[in-house]
């Protein structure tokens, strides 16, 4: 009688466990919450300002309280898709799928005729869940205390990411090669959000769409 080897059970499981939890996140970071939140006020989001859906163009154009709400909303889908991907057993340098998908639906959201922002805030959410609780925290509250502290200087989310990150890789220096492999692809995905973030910049620039007051407009995205 044939019977199943044990670690294949375990690694079907696994797959199973990344390609849903991969699915979910996509859905989970498509949620285009900036729109919802900016039609609940009548506003067409895409059609003002900067044209992103995302926390830094909604509270300029629609209010502080409704883009504090997309800024919640947007770092919640980051947290979610990993808390998921971990109930299905998805843990490790695995995570990096569901993380990469979250941010790709918030790149490119299925619910917007593929239209998005630069996946600052739900990559932000993700790391915060993604690393013990310490170095996860820390890590963001670096990154937007440096957002925060630099409102007048251009991308200053853009720089906040970075020294976010940045901060992120030295408190896991010391830590397993498992959380460090994890950080490094974390570093991985916030470089192709702040190359996104570069090309979507340069080219409202192009078009005369991105003034100086809203140079800094990428920072929650």
């Amino acid at each position: 009688m044939h019977r199943v080897r044990p670690e294949t059970v375990i690694d079907f499981n696994l797959l199973t466990g990344v390609i849903l939890s991969t699915l979910i996140a996509y859905l989970l970071g498509a949620l285009p919450v900036a729109v919802w939140i900016s039609r609940r006020n009548k506003i067409d989001i895409f059609s003002v300002g900067t044209g992103l859906p995302g926390a830094s163009n909604v509270r300029r154009q629609v209010g502080n309280v409704p883009g504090g709400q997309v800024l919640i909303g947007d770092m919640a889908k980051g947290a979610v898709a990993i808390l998921a991907a971990r109930q299905m057993q998805v843990d490790g340098i695995w995570l990096m799928l569901p993380c990469f998908a979250m941010v790709a639906g918030h790149w490119k959201s299925i619910f917007t005729g593929f239209r998005g922002g630069d996946g600052l805030a739900p990559l932000g959410g993700a790391v915060l869940v993604m690393f013990p609780p310490f170095n996860g925290f820390l890590a963001a509250l670096i990154g937007s205390m440096v957002t925060l502290g630099g409102q007048k200087l251009p991308y200053t989310s853009l720089l906040g990411l970075v020294v976010g990150i940045a901060a992120l890789l030295w408190l896991v220096r010391n830590n397993s090669p498992e959380e460090i492999a994890l950080a490094a692809g974390v570093t991985i995905i916030a470089l192709l959000v702040l190359a996104h973030a570069s090309v979507g910049h340069r080219k409202r620039n192009a078009k005369d769409e991105w003034s100086e007051l809203d140079e800094g407009e990428g920072a929650t995205e």
